[in-house]
């Protein structure tokens, strides 16, 4: 097989390998498409040429080529999606638990389970009801994921807040009923009004994973309200802002290790874009071949007006 490997910093490099066989309780798969996750780049800015060289990618869709000894409900052919890793290459083994079948119809660069599942995962335990006055801070790919999510919900405001006026402008057409930059936004937003209404936001979802962000975030969320953290804090201490303590906030961590909870949010986003109520075609700006693995990266990190997310097909 042909898998891509970073042997230094920002640098990728395509080898030939041993085709990977699978476990008893996993399937082999040939890769047909796979994100670039921003949980990525990281390693990608920062791996150390002297190291052994570091196989990147676990958002996968892949057609089973074989499946072990306990995964015969699985059969070659099938398209799949699920958790796994090694995804930038021609091969790759995935456990048979931790896949589900793509939607008939459904391209595979837009079935892509693994992403959507985390960002439904963390809405799912915010409590969001119908009439819900809700903000997405952030309008990356994460955050325009969470505007589609949450629509469904039918909330009765849906704001977006982003710095970048393309992304904001991607939000209104997703479904977000207001949109403003950071330094925009009104006031009555941010502090309780005289005349005892209170303008703020029951539900805030942070998917920037900068402090600043996480700061305007708290700001929004009204007392007794909840703020959930869906963003990729990676690097460093991010400050709690007292005031979210004395405004009662409940704070919702997004971030799920537990894959059995994983899996039920990807089997019910699955069907949201089976029934075409969640799209991945406006958030895939991006398409790069397994030769490309370093462009993706460049593209994500310059991340222009045009950008969203990148994939890789084979």
């Amino acid at each position: 097989m042909k898998i891509s490997q970073l042997v230094g910093p920002r640098t990728s490099e395509v080898v030939s390998a041993d085709d990977p066989v699978p476990a008893d309780d996993q399937v082999l798969v040939e890769v047909v498409a796979c994100g670039v996750c921003t949980s990525d780049i990281g390693p990608w800015l920062t791996h150390d040429k002297g190291a052994d060289p570091v196989r990147l990618g676990h958002e996968m869709v892949g057609r089973v080529a074989a499946a072990g000894r306990h995964a015969g409900r699985w059969q070659p052919g099938d398209l799949v999606t699920g958790l796994g890793g090694d995804g930038f290459a021609t091969l790759a083994v995935m456990d048979a638990n931790a896949i589900l079948p793509v939607p008939a119809g459904i391209e595979p660069a837009h079935a892509i389970g693994e992403p959507v599942a985390d960002l439904e995962e963390a809405l799912s335990r915010t409590g969001i009801r119908a009439g819900d006055r809700v903000a997405v801070v952030g309008l990356g790919f994460m955050g325009l994921g969470l505007v589609q999510l949450a629509k469904r919900h039918a909330p009765g405001l849906l704001v977006g807040v982003d710095p970048d006026l393309a992304r904001r402008q991607r939000a209104l057409a997703l479904g977000a009923d207001l949109v403003f930059a950071p330094d925009e936004l009104p006031e009555e937003y941010r502090t309780a009004t005289s005349r005892g209404t209170d303008a703020r936001l029951s539900i805030v979802l942070e998917a920037t994973g900068v402090t600043p962000g996480l700061k305007t975030a708290g700001s929004l969320v009204r007392p007794f309200g909840t703020l959930c953290v869906v963003g990729y804090h990676h690097t460093g201490d991010a400050m709690m802002d007292m005031d979210l303590w004395y405004k009662a906030v409940t704070v919702v961590n997004g971030f799920c290790p537990d894959r059995t909870r994983l899996m039920g949010a990807m089997r019910e986003t699955l069907d949201l874009i089976a029934e075409r109520r969640f799209s991945y075609e406006p958030l895939i700006t991006h398409r790069f071949g397994l030769d490309g693995i370093d462009e993706a990266f460049r593209t994500m990190e310059e991340s222009g007006p045009d950008f969203v997310k990148g994939v890789v097909l084979f």
